[in-house]
């Protein structure tokens, strides 16, 4: 059994925690973070607590792409030799074909159909649906409910909202973010925001 140790401890944590604690695999230890919220839970301790600590594993519960990268990034630098499994919920769909970089979470009744690679610390979160031939980049979430159609690519910490669609063979670039309810038909710019239906129209009103 793995001990493991989740990075934040906001919701997205939280939610993720209850997940572990039905993974047999995994002993749940609490969580770490340098930076607290309003809403957080208790902690263990900040980035500086495994060097003190026996942990095998780590599990990325930062929602914020971003955050989720640069985090990431400077964890696996810092402790070389904790490991940062993949996580997927049994009832989760991964296909045979699907490619799972390290880090990466998985979570109840998510779907991933085949020919898919997903990059490191990104998260299919609670419903999700990724079609095939996709290309999830490093960090990215996808939110629950959120629709990713065949071809689709996605660049570094892209976020895609709640029931949100993108229409196959789009792209999304770097740091994106796609609104709750989108429906994405054209590509989008990187570091942009893009909401509404379709969303690929209202580009330029939110930049």
């Amino acid at each position: 059994m793995k001990k493991i140790a989740i990075i934040g401890a906001g919701g997205n944590a939280r939610e993720l925690a209850d997940m572990l604690r039905a993974l047999p695999e995994f002993q749940l230890l609490g969580f770490l973070t340098n930076m607290h919220g309003k809403y957080d839970s208790p902690v263990l301790g900040d980035f500086g607590w495994p060097s003190a600590h026996e942990v095998d594993a780590f599990a990325m519960g930062i929602g914020d792409p971003i955050s989720k990268f640069r985090v990431g990034q400077e964890l696996a630098m810092r402790y070389p030799h904790i490991e940062w499994p993949v996580i997927v919920h049994p009832s989760a769909h991964v296909g045979s074909t699907v490619k799972l970089a390290r880090g990466v979470v998985i979570c109840i009744r998510a779907i991933a159909t085949t020919d898919i690679e997903i990059g490191e610390f990104s998260q299919l979160n609670y419903g999700c649906t990724v079609g095939h031939e996709a290309r999830i980049g490093l960090a990215c979430l996808i939110n629950p409910g959120a629709n990713i159609s065949g071809g689709v690519e996605l660049g570094r910490s892209v976020m895609v909202g709640t029931g949100s669609q993108i229409l196959q063979y789009v792209r999304v670039g770097d740091e994106a973010r796609i609104g709750a309810g989108a429906v994405v038909t054209k590509d989008v710019p990187a570091a942009t925001t893009v909401v509404g239906m379709p969303a690929a129209s209202r580009l330029a009103e939110v930049r």
